[in-house]
């Protein structure tokens, strides 16, 4: 019998992980045997199932299970492996085809794609040609913070269309979200973090790889709610209050003001304000930020992205530390080279300063828009009444629940059946997964062609029909 101990340090994904490769390689659990489903595990054990695909996905990096499509993982011979985690290294690059192999899934409805056809590759392309050229000094190293040229390019354009309130000296440039996670957990060290409930189970995972304990909050119609937040013990508070994730909900003022009041109650208290995706909002322009609303050296340390905005595989990502906290920043990270090529920050610095960064969002913004409302338009002629959307006028997913399609597990592995690939609302609850709503799935468009979306919504048909 496995049992866990969430007071530990070792987060749960890594105790269940050790607990069952302890049982693989002692033959407790014998090859070929499945494991038990994600969510009969957490069912069991009491954890989300994030936490138990975690931990699988481990054994499977490290060839002690095997993921079959549509099946499940199953035990693998271990076949004399090394009993430490160091194997890991060794066994990774094998399995990584098989835990890649999509050749069943013809549709990616998840939240992690962009049309790539987007891009703006001819502008960008050019720019970064001439740079390569015309500027051999990028080739050495930068300033720490990242160029000062495009911080100030930076600070403009979160003032003008996030209401943020900063200069350039308060940006920090890093090669994603999950970077500069790592460096605010050292700046934070000893803290506990309370985090949104549903939510991002990434940012958890980073947090607590990092040292930073967290505590799930569950949020409510308004986002997470004060009052919970302050019995939660935490002095930290991860938030996407301009579009939940992956809810869509939109935190109003007041309730902005109120976790606004509990971080300035108490010395210490911050809240991370992640704003990853509000140049997506279709019917108004979103509400101006927490860190605006606060000052530049509030509680707030604001967080944004240029994944959705131009393409994950970017990797560049900024935050706008209070004053309160630069100077230990600039301090403790002094030898720290920044981690975005500086060719990449000059060719984004480019692209802003010439207008090109606006009219690529706007376009986006357009054809994503005209995506969502035939994405939704269809999918509603093909179920009529009972099915429900939320969330489609911000952000690149929406939710979608569709009551009598057989519960929200059904529903993911019927889409699958027909080459769907969607995940539902209840994976995304780091705690209590009974307070999750009903027949409900997490749907992604961003990825998806324009012109496949017929044969979507009639697979998705196939799939749910009763």
């Amino acid at each position: 019998m496995i049992t866990l101990h969430p007071e530990e340090k070792v987060p749960l994904y890594e105790q269940l992980y050790e607990a069952l490769a302890a049982d693989i390689r002692s033959g407790t659990l014998l090859p070929g045997k499945p494991l038990p489903g994600r969510r009969t595990m957490a069912a069991q054990l009491g954890v989300s199932t994030n936490t138990v695909d975690a931990a699988y996905q481990m054994l499977a990096a490290e060839g002690l299970a095997e993921p079959r499509p549509r099946s499940g993982f199953f035990v693998q011979e271990t076949g004399g492996m090394l009993h430490t985690r160091t194997a890991r290294s060794a066994s990774a690059p094998a399995n990584a085809n098989t835990q890649g192999k999509s050749s069943d899934i013809l549709y990616d409805l998840s939240t992690g794609s962009i049309d790539t056809s987007l891009f703006p590759a001819r502008s960008w392309g050019r720019i970064q040609k001439e740079l390569m050229y015309q500027r051999p000094e990028l080739l050495q190293r930068g300033e720490m913070q990242g160029d000062a040229n495009l911080r100030a390019g930076i600070a403009d354009y979160l003032s003008e269309y996030r209401g943020v309130d900063c200069t350039p000296e308060q940006i920090v440039v890093g090669a994603g979200i999950e970077y500069l996670l790592g460096c605010l957990a050292h700046l934070f060290a000893g803290s506990t973090a309370a985090i949104e409930n549903p939510g991002y189970g990434r940012t958890r995972a980073v947090l607590e790889n990092s040292g930073i304990p967290c505590v799930p909050v569950d949020i409510d119609r308004s986002g997470l709610p004060a009052d919970a937040l302050e019995h939660s013990g935490a002095n930290l508070c991860y938030i996407t209050p301009s579009h939940h994730f992956p809810t869509g909900v939109t935190m109003p003022a007041p309730r902005r003001a109120q976790l606004l009041a509990w971080a300035a109650e108490k010395p210490g208290r911050y809240i991370l304000e992640d704003d990853y995706d509000s140049e997506f909002r279709f019917d108004t322009r979103p509400l101006p930020s927490l860190q605006g609303m606060a000052g530049p050296d509030g509680p707030v340390v604001y967080l944004t992205t240029f994944s959705k905005s131009l393409a994950p595989g970017m990797r560049i990502a900024c935050m706008v530390l209070p004053y309160s906290l630069l100077a230990q920043y600039r301090r403790d990270f002094a030898v720290y080279a920044n981690t975005v090529s500086r060719y990449e920050q000059q060719t984004l610095c480019a692209f802003m300063e010439k207008g090109c960064f606006t009219r690529h969002i706007a376009r986006m913004r357009l054809a994503y828009k005209r995506r969502m409302e035939d994405f939704a338009g269809q999918l509603r002629g093909e179920f009529g009444p009972r099915l429900k959307l939320k969330g489609e006028h911000s952000g690149l997913h929406f939710l979608l629940t569709l009551p009598g399609a057989g519960g929200e597990e059904v529903m993911v592995r019927a889409a699958a059946a027909q080459g769907v690939r969607l995940r539902g609302l209840s994976e995304y609850y780091m705690a209590r997964p009974e307070n999750c709503q009903p027949d409900t799935v997490v749907a992604g468009y961003a990825g998806l062609d324009a012109k496949e979306i017929p044969n979507v919504c009639a697979a998705l048909g196939k799939a749910w029909k009763k």
